[in-house]
C-alpha cells in the first residue's frame, strides 16, 4: 500500500499520429512503470455490462449495438458526427468515466512514478491531472510516413487526423520534456531509458 509520500507522480505521454508514443510507452512499461492508456479506458468503459453502453443503447436505439451485444463504434460514430448536440452528449456522459477509470487504474500502480498515455492529452485537458509532460515529436513528414505504413489509410486521412489533434506548437508549449523521435526504434529506446532513470531521481515530478 503507497503511503502519501511514497504515492508516485504522473507522467503525462503524448505525441501526434505516427509519433512513437505507443512505442515509447511499451518501452517505459518493459522497464517496470505503471502505463494506463486513455484510449484502453476509453474502450473499457462501454463494455457490455457497463452502465455507460446501457444508457448509449437507450439513447441511440439498439442499431449502435452488434449482435453479440458490443458496442457499434462504426454505427455511433455515424450518429455523433451528423449531429454535434449528439456528440456532446455523449461526451458528458463518458468523459467522466473515463476520468475516474484512468484515476482507478493509477492509483494502482507501485512503480515510483506511473504514466497517463493520451493523444490527447492537451486538447482533453487531461494534462491538467499529471506533474509532468513529456512529447514525442517527430517530424511531420515521418509522421505521414509512418502512419501509412502501420494503418491501411490514405494521407489525405492522415492529414486530417493530424489537423484535428492538438498543434505541435501547441503540444510542445506544455512540454518539460521533449524526445525527438527520428530515428530507430533502438535510438527511442536509449532515450526512453535515460529519461527513466533522470525521473527516479524526482520528486512528485519535478526536479
Amino acid at each position: 500500500m503507497n503511503t502519501a509520500s511514497s504515492k508516485p507522480w504522473i507522467l503525462g505521454l503524448t505525441g501526434g499520429i505516427g509519433s512513437g508514443k505507443s512505442a515509447a510507452a511499451e518501452h517505459f512499461a518493459a522497464l517496470g512503470v505503471h502505463v494506463v492508456d486513455a484510449d484502453h479506458a476509453a474502450r473499457w468503459v462501454v463494455e457490455p455490462g457497463r452502465a455507460a453502453l446501457k444508457k448509449i443503447a437507450e439513447h441511440f436505439g439498439a442499431d449502435v449495438l452488434q449482435a453479440d451485444g458490443q458496442l457499434d463504434r462504426g454505427a455511433l460514430r455515424t450518429l455523433i458526427f451528423a449531429d454535434p448536440q449528439q456528440r456532446l452528449w455523449l461526451e458528458a456522459l463518458l468523459h467522466p468515466l473515463i476520468r475516474d477509470e484512468i484515476a482507478q487504474n493509477l492509483a494502482q500502480a507501485t512503480s515510483p512514478y506511473a504514466i497517463l498515455v493520451s493523444p490527447l492529452l492537451v486538447e482533453s485537458g487531461q494534462h491538467a491531472t499529471t506533474q509532468r509532460v513529456l512529447v514525442i515529436d517527430a517530424p511531420q513528414a515521418l509522421q505521414i510516413q509512418r502512419t501509412l505504413l502501420r494503418d491501411n489509410t490514405s494521407e489525405d486521412q492522415v492529414r486530417a487526423i493530424l489537423k484535428a489533434q492538438a498543434s505541435r506548437e501547441e503540444r510542445l508549449r506544455h512540454a518539460d520534456d521533449v524526445l525527438v523521435n527520428d530515428n530507430d526504434l533502438k535510438a527511442l529506446q536509449t532515450e526512453v531509458e535515460r529519461l527513466h532513470h533522470y525521473y527516479l531521481t524526482l520528486r512528485g515530478g519535478q526536479s
